[in-house]
């Protein structure tokens, strides 16, 4: 095709377009998230697939005496009694089988190189899924292990700085950070520029995050929305603080990274290489203090703020 520009006849863009390289990016995924709960995590390689949890049997049994000079058989005698039937966590898989027809990666593998590509975007699917089930899996997620003790209702439906504070009552040894859908966290910012006290950010892996009274709201999509409502989470994270930590099983065979393995499978005969990739993760919290959930908080952008006077 060609063009005239001023009475000048020449070559037409799209003509020319057909003799040049169009630059291609790799394919994006829009549902990869930054999944910043697997990074904040402590991650314990577990053998043979199965964690025991020991707890202590009725702590306040054990006696000690802060006293001077006192005769042996004064002094009290005690002992720690473990839990006989303490909890065990076992591995669980995220997995799937990826196929790939051998006449795509043969011919079609320039400038990107298909089973590699069709590997990422499979294990950051495969990953995003992690984070959910390290939130909402029925048996070890952080929602289904909050004990009664430890869960809290909003004084007003909105998320207020009273609502966090009385979580971090319940997690007052060491937090490390909340967890709650990037919009609880917006609506818990509304709630304290109104109120004067915008939270102060602070920098994570090269983010800005938002504090309350020094720990950061860390988003995840894959905490729970419905009707409108949704859940923040405050946690205390690593076995020696005797808080949350993740579980992998090391060494797999065909290991890509900690707990995930990639294997050929091979080639059938309709020229399909199939790859069976895996994932195998749990969660345990390690004593019932280390989280605690603030249920059923508004996060309507809209609210009747009246209420909220009776409260300042």
């Amino acid at each position: 095709m060609t063009a005239t520009v001023g009475g000048t006849t020449a070559l037409g863009d799209n003509a020319a377009r057909q003799l040049a390289n169009a630059t291609k990016t790799a394919p994006q995924l829009a549902t990869i998230t930054p999944r910043w709960l697997t990074h904040l995590l402590q991650w314990v390689p577990v053998e043979a697939g199965i964690y025991r949890v020991n707890q202590v049997q009725n702590p306040e049994d054990i006696k000690v005496t802060c006293t001077a000079k006192q005769h042996e058989n004064q002094l009290p005698r005690t002992y720690v009694d473990y839990d006989a039937k303490p909890r065990e966590y076992f591995l669980n898989a995220v997995s799937t089988v990826l196929d790939v027809h051998t006449r795509i990666s043969d011919l079609y593998s320039s400038p990107h190189d298909q089973i590699k590509e069709q590997l990422r975007l499979t294990i950051e699917t495969i990953k995003e899924n992690q984070e959910s089930e390290l939130i909402n899996n029925p048996d070890y997620g952080l929602l289904s292990q909050v004990s009664d003790e430890q869960r809290i209702f909003p004084l007003t439906g909105a998320p207020t700085p009273d609502d966090l504070d009385e979580l971090l009552t319940k997690v007052w040894k060491e937090p490390a950070f909340f967890l709650a859908h990037p919009l609880t966290i917006a609506a818990f910012g509304r709630e304290a520029t109104r109120r004067g006290t915008p939270p102060p950010t602070v920098s994570l892996f090269g983010s800005q995050f938002i504090t309350w009274r020094g720990v950061p709201l860390i988003p995840s999509d894959k905490v729970p929305v419905a009707d409108g409502k949704s859940k923040i989470l405050l946690l205390r994270v690593g076995d020696r603080r005797q808080g949350v930590v993740g579980l992998f099983q090391p060494g797999l065979p065909g290991e890509q990274s900690p707990g995930l393995s990639v294997r050929f499978m091979g080639i059938n005969n309709h020229a399909i290489a199939s790859y069976l990739i895996s994932l195998y993760c749990s969660l345990a919290v390690l004593t019932p203090d280390a989280v605690a959930v603030l249920d059923d908080v508004e996060i309507n952008k809209y609210h009747d703020y009246s209420v909220l006077d009776t409260y300042k």
